[in-house]
């Protein structure tokens, strides 16, 4: 991790040197944008704490990190399909549930059909794209995200 704070120091040095005008519009740019995110990750980041407190390990480990992963891995999946969470709040929150000793194929399945089946979202997508077309899109979103926890299982040495 320190190589990429050495790796953005380089870079904004470099890029101070070259132009600071550029440098400090960035930098504010950049400042604004994160204050902006800033509350509602916050929000978030207490919230599913809260929850995760709340929610006994043995139900988390039941239900997700029980001894049938495909089980785990299917309501991941569909947990991951309904949920509406931000890429930003999903990600600490797979590392949470990963200390609490849910799979890497389960966290596989559950962030990659959040990131990329939307049941929420499907009137919207809906209105947009019709019927057919958003139907058959969340089918092989949710199918290629079996593919990634099935291949994530296989490279961490979970499916056998």
């Amino acid at each position: 991790m320190y190589y990429i704070y050495i790796a953005t120091g380089a870079a904004l040095l470099l890029s101070f040197v070259v132009s600071r005008e550029k440098t400090f519009q960035a930098l504010r740019i950049a400042y604004r944008r994160l204050a902006k995110i800033l509350p509602a990750f916050l929000v978030m980041l207490v919230l599913v704490s809260i929850v995760l407190f709340l929610v006994p390990e043995s139900l988390i480990s039941t239900y997700l990190g029980g001894n049938n992963r495909y089980v785990g891995v299917l309501i991941g999946a569909v947990l991951g399909s309904v949920v509406l969470m931000p890429g930003f709040i999903a990600y600490p929150l797979c590392g949470i549930l990963l200390q609490k000793g849910v799979a890497y194929m389960v966290l596989s399945a559950f962030s990659t059909t959040l990131m990329m089946v939307g049941v929420l979202t499907y009137p919207v997508e809906k209105a947009y794209l019709g019927t057919k077309v958003t139907v058959i899109r969340n089918l092989i979103s949710f199918a290629i995200a079996l593919l990634v926890a099935l291949a994530t299982g296989l490279f961490f040495g979970e499916v056998f």
